[in-house]
């Protein structure tokens, strides 16, 4: 068995720190567009209701390898320059996690209960101060823990990234693989590596659902 050298080491790492901004792309951009989705589910506009719903039900509908596909040889198809890969995988990504995070914040946005809306409508306060003088403030405690487990998913879809070429974890384990031919112990790195991202953060769901559930009873 063939150990691997620093230099491949460090290229495994390197891989590890673009999965990393990866997710943070995804992650920031389909939050943003998926707050915007979420209020767009909640609004009294019934158009804008039916939009919101459209959007969510066609995306979460979509494999993530297809929306990548798309986004990386579907521009080109259409006669327009190819995106890089970073583009189109941070596209992608944040078009596949709107989606999901729409539907986990508007469901903690329903969760305050109906009297919070009432009362600060008594208080005459307007929309924008409703929602984030009184709202949100609650939908936030409801709505981090479950956030924070779908970050835990953005990072392991980044993988997917892999198929058009993008240089992140999992591609770089194949590409050091190529080299030497030493699956067994590289992807036991990679699946290192994962682990070491992933479980601080399924931990820190966890002590948040803990802390929830005890301040809420």
């Amino acid at each position: 068995m063939m150990p691997l050298n620093l230099a491949q080491f460090e290229y495994l790492a390197h891989g590890a720190l673009w999965t990393v901004g990866l997710s943070l792309i995804a992650f920031v951009g389909g939050s943003v567009l998926g707050f915007i989705v979420a209020l767009g589910r909640i609004s009294t506009n019934r158009l804008i209701r039916l939009a919101a719903a459209t959007w969510i039900q066609i995306i979460q509908g979509t494999p993530l390898l297809v929306l990548l596909f798309l986004l990386y040889f579907g521009i080109a198809i259409l006669g327009f320059d190819k995106l890089p890969a970073i583009i189109s995988a941070g596209a992608a990504l944040t078009v596949y996690s709107s989606a999901f995070l729409a539907e986990i914040w508007r469901g903690c946005l329903q969760s305050v209960p109906k009297t919070q809306w009432e009362a600060a409508d008594c208080l005459g306060l307007n929309r924008f101060q409703r929602m984030f003088q009184v709202i949100l403030p609650q939908a936030l405690k409801i709505a981090t823990p479950p956030t924070v487990g779908f970050l835990v998913q953005i990072i392991k879809n980044t993988s997917l990234a892999s198929v058009i070429g993008f240089i992140e974890l999992a591609q770089a384990g194949k590409v050091v693989n190529n080299a030497i031919f030493e699956p067994l112990p590289i992807f036991l790195i990679v699946a290192c590596f994962y682990f070491a991202m992933c479980f601080p953060l399924s931990m820190w769901s966890r002590s948040l659902e803990r802390k929830l559930h005890v301040g809420s009873r």
